[in-house]
């Protein structure tokens, strides 16, 4: 009776599976033949994955339309849209977070539109990472300009095509290729930490499998929730100000800097940029928000008072940072106001603008934005990911560095002023650089 059972169940189990392997053969017959000859490493990948296992054949996320060699323009290249038909729950906690943002936060720099093409829409400097970004129509067309139309998957940042890999997703390399170099290092802070090590310690296999060794997904996709988010947002500045008044001044001078308030002190049309790109946090409930999650987070394996301890910290060192980047500001804006550096006429009066990157015209406004993004990020994540020596010595001792480099440029320019020596200019003016679309854009476009 048992056996008799147990092949009932076997021919049942076989009948339900006929439909997806006939499904899974069809599709092989369509496509696979034909790519097993011209991109064999996909074929392989997709017979790895998951969705050939079910029987979702190419045409699932490709389309019908291309056929043969002859109408290849016709193959459709997936949205996140096209993964959310299936997976909607992680579809839509994505679209709250802020990567979905990417590809939005980065065209609000106004500096963005004087890189090659190549590094943007060709994706190889920020468009590579940035890609992981929701695009419109019209983004999706430029970009088959530029890069032939690659780059609108999104979700395939992290669960690389065409295995689409969930094991692979969940593992904090996958992480590492946006998330380490100049303006955001999380991968090299976090490896160096205890916690980054005691994972590699895990992984190698000298610890056992049920050690704690919290990665990047433990922290910010608590139980896999793609809505990614952090208390302070990436640029680390945040509404409304503090009750501490020196603290407020400092960090009111950097949103000056930013072009997000006017030199009144007044909110300007770029914070509504800074605002649809999830840049920064405007309100009290939302950081409340977020750091609830990360302390809950935390409070897995630390008592919550070290957690609460070791996140102020981290509040702590964003204040130090900000009042040795207030000061190097208002030195700049001190040269604008007396006349010694010419003040680009796309500027917000007074004030340089820390966006402009290395595109800034005068040595002085190049250390300027170096010690915002790279020196400054790197004293305040230091702490949040537990590696003293990248806040301390790429942090905050850079941080000191660059500011008394900045003093001594700046008494250098008023000596050549008086002189009347000209002040060496870095780079061409911003306003008449070409962007990367062939024509000239002007940062006040984005305020």
């Amino acid at each position: 009776m048992k056996s008799k059972m147990v092949l009932v169940a076997f021919v049942v189990a076989a009948a339900a599976l006929a439909p997806v392997i006939a499904y899974a053969e069809a599709a092989e017959s369509n496509c696979v033949s034909c790519h097993s000859q011209k991109t064999p490493g996909v074929v392989k990948d997709w017979r790895e994955s998951k969705h050939a296992a079910l029987g979702l054949g190419c045409d699932t996320c490709h389309g019908d339309g291309h056929q043969s060699a002859a109408d290849v323009a016709k193959v459709k290249l997936p949205t996140p849209d096209t993964c959310g038909s299936c997976h909607s729950e992680q579809h839509d906690q994505f679209m709250r977070g802020k990567h979905s943002k990417g590809w939005l936060a980065m065209n609000a720099m106004p500096t963005i539109h004087y890189q090659p093409i190549p590094l943007i829409g060709g994706q190889q400097g920020c468009g590579g990472c940035h890609k992981i970004g929701v695009k419109t129509e019209a983004e999706i067309k430029e970009l088959s300009k530029t890069s032939g139309g690659f780059g609108t998957a999104s979700c395939d940042s992290c669960h690389t095509r065409h295995t689409f890999s969930k094991k692979e997703a969940q593992q904090p390399q996958a992480c590492q290729t946006c998330h380490e170099g100049f303006d955001h290092p999380q991968w090299e802070m976090w490896s160096a930490s205890k916690h980054g090590v005691r994972h590699s310690l895990k992984q190698l296999g000298v610890l056992g499998p049920n050690v704690q060794a919290p990665t990047c997904q433990t922290c910010h996709m608590q139980n896999g929730n793609h809505d990614v988010h952090t208390g302070w947002g990436f640029l680390a500045l945040r509404l409304p100000m503090p009750e501490d008044k020196q603290w407020a001044a400092d960090r009111a001078t950097i949103l000056q800097g930013l072009g997000v308030l006017d030199p009144d002190g007044k909110p300007t049309a770029r914070l509504e940029a800074v605002k649809a790109a999830d840049l920064a946090r405007l309100d009290q409930e939302t950081y409340d928000k977020y750091r609830k999650e990360m302390l809950d987070t935390c409070n897995q394996c630390h008592s919550g008072n070290f957690a609460k301890v070791q996140l102020e910290n981290g509040d702590k060192m964003i204040k130090e940072a900000d009042h040795l980047m207030a000061e190097a500001i208002r030195i700049v804006a001190g040269l604008y106001k007396d006349g010694i550096l010419a003040k680009p006429s796309n500027y917000a009066a007074a004030f340089p603008d820390l966006l402009t990157f290395h595109d800034a015209p005068t040595v002085v406004e190049q250390k300027l934005f170096v010690m915002f993004l790279e020196h400054r990020m790197r004293a305040f994540q230091g702490v949040f990911h537990q590696n003293p020596d990248y806040a301390l010595w790429y942090g905050w001792s850079e941080m000191q560095r660059d500011l008394t480099e900045i003093r001594e440029l700046a008494a250098q320019a008023r000596r050549d002023h008086a002189a009347g020596k000209p002040i060496a200019k870095a780079t061409k003016p911003i306003a008449s650089l070409p962007s990367a679309h062939g024509t000239t854009l002007h940062s006040t476009q984005a305020r």
